[in-house]
């Protein structure tokens, strides 16, 4: 990938201070279906906005309803043939497309189903990536959030993994923009091979994967894989064994993070969340809780680099839910209750309606300590040999994905008054200093009903897919 243009800057601050959160959501998003029996259900992400929705943390940020992505932004880093096709196959129209279905790895005997809305879908989530690059490049926000993102696995020419097209390498390309080192975590239990891929040749992305390796999809992810031409030593992988707990986990995460943020010294971070890294995983085979899975969300924030946070893997919706929501919360330094809030979806997390899991008492950890500490210290070691954080020259700044029209989100999961507004569009966070902790009510001493009034609800939504936007607001940037 060509990452020539740039322009250094460093909007970092402390991580103990208070981070502007900005949160990108799109109401479309949960509502396509890969298929019966498929494991991957874009319905978490409603499940996931719920409980973000029911918790009232959606006060705290701003709120985003992104743009649609066009087929241009999406070649910026896929083929224009292989964009061309996912823009015309339909379950209608696969016999028409046979053969390129074969060769871009989608339909039947691939994990890649086609499924009605799939360019729409790519194009929605995609989105949501672009628009939270673009806050960080102006200095916007601190922290974007888009939890329907991380779809590490799609390749430049075909899908690969559940995922058609790569978000986060795209993301990264507008981060480069303006940033000269772009650092890429992923957390999820697949290796990150995609994003790897793209920028294997390069310094100005370091990408950092902790993952199952072994026999386990998608086979790549070695320990001796570290990049090649400028690219060497800009690739770490942190291969796993099956077991891992959050003791563990932590032991290889923390030391090999602070080296790497101390030796590339990057001026934004993507990190991918995937949540089938979690105990109870439907495809997964780790024995991480939500806390020891948020506790790595922590640990990057405290750095104060300006950081995208992303989705990815997660099979078991309920418990990717509970996740995302609990580290939305984490993010925002804002406490939850372990009592989950009534919601659309409460019925979901019967029978103890509780946010954290328990880990297995019978799943053996396979990761041995002094394994551990021999692969941290390898990886250490590598990490050494750079030499120094690399450097760019001046360039002119391409345009922006986006320089106007943002969108706000008109869902109604917002309170039914007319909300503040800010210049870029988005929904204003309530001020720390608001007396109120709910929708302004004053009525303290009024009974509630089951369905927690205070707490809005998401708009229900018909099965077909409308991207007609009604009461959108044009905002120059």
């Amino acid at each position: 990938i060509d990452c020539a243009m740039s322009l250094t800057s460093s909007n970092s601050g402390s991580g103990s201070s208070k981070r502007r959160v900005s949160y990108f959501y799109h109401s479309d998003v949960g509502l396509y279906y890969y298929g019966p029996g498929h494991p991957m259900k874009p319905h978490r992400l409603r499940m996931t906005h719920q409980l973000i929705l029911s918790y009232g943390l959606y006060r705290k940020m701003e709120v985003y309803r992104p743009k649609i992505c066009t087929e241009k932004d999406l070649q910026r880093f896929h083929s224009e043939d292989y964009i061309d096709f996912l823009k015309k196959i339909s379950p209608e129209t696969m016999k028409t497309y046979s053969s390129q279905m074969q060769k871009f790895n989608v339909g039947e005997y691939t994990d890649c189903p086609v499924f009605d809305g799939i360019y729409e879908f790519c194009s929605t989530y995609t989105g949501c990536s672009l628009d939270g690059a673009v806050k960080l490049n102006h200095g916007l926000t601190d922290i974007a959030v888009n939890w329907s993102g991380g779809l590490h696995h799609a390749k430049k020419m075909e899908a690969s993994g559940f995922c058609y097209v790569n978000d986060i390498v795209l993301a990264i390309l507008e981060l480069l923009k303006y940033h000269s080192r772009v650092l890429y975590i992923d957390i999820d239990i697949h290796h990150g091979d995609g994003v790897e891929e793209a920028f294997y040749t390069t310094d100005r992305v370091m990408t950092v994967s902790f993952h199952k390796f072994g026999d386990f999809f998608p086979g790549t992810g070695d320990i001796r894989d570290v990049g090649a031409k400028t690219g060497k030593g800009y690739s770490v992988n942190v291969p796993l064994a099956e077991g891992i707990d959050d003791l563990s986990y932590e032991m290889v995460f923390k030391p090999v993070i602070e080296k790497v943020m101390d030796v590339y010294r990057p001026t934004a971070i993507v990190l991918q969340c995937g949540a089938d890294s979690l105990t109870g995983d439907r495809l997964g085979c780790f024995n991480v809780t939500i806390r020891g899975h948020a506790s790595c969300v922590e640990f990057v924030k405290s750095f104060g680099v300006p950081t995208m946070v992303l989705g990815g893997g997660g099979y078991t919706v309920r418990n990717v839910a509970r996740c995302w929501a609990y580290e939305t919360s984490v993010l925002l330094n804002t406490p939850i209750s372990d009592d989950i809030p009534y919601n659309d979806f409460f019925e979901y997390y019967a029978p103890d309606f509780k946010l954290h899991l328990t880990p297995s008492p019978t799943m053996e950890n396979h990761n041995k300590p002094e394994q551990l500490v021999n692969i941290t210290n390898r990886i250490l070691q590598n990490l050494k040999n750079i030499q120094g954080a690399p450097s760019v020259q001046m360039h002119p700044i391409p345009p922006d994905f986006i320089i106007k029209n943002f969108e706000i989100n008109e869902d109604k999961a917002m309170d039914d008054k007319s909300e503040p507004i800010n210049k870029e569009g988005g929904l204003k966070p309530e001020h720390p200093a608001e007396f109120y902790d709910n929708d302004k009510d004053n009525d303290r001493h009024m009974d509630v009903d089951n369905n927690d009034s205070s707490a809005p609800q998401e708009e229900e939504k018909s099965t077909s897919i409308n991207n007609n936007e009604s009461d959108s607001m044009n905002v120059e940037l």
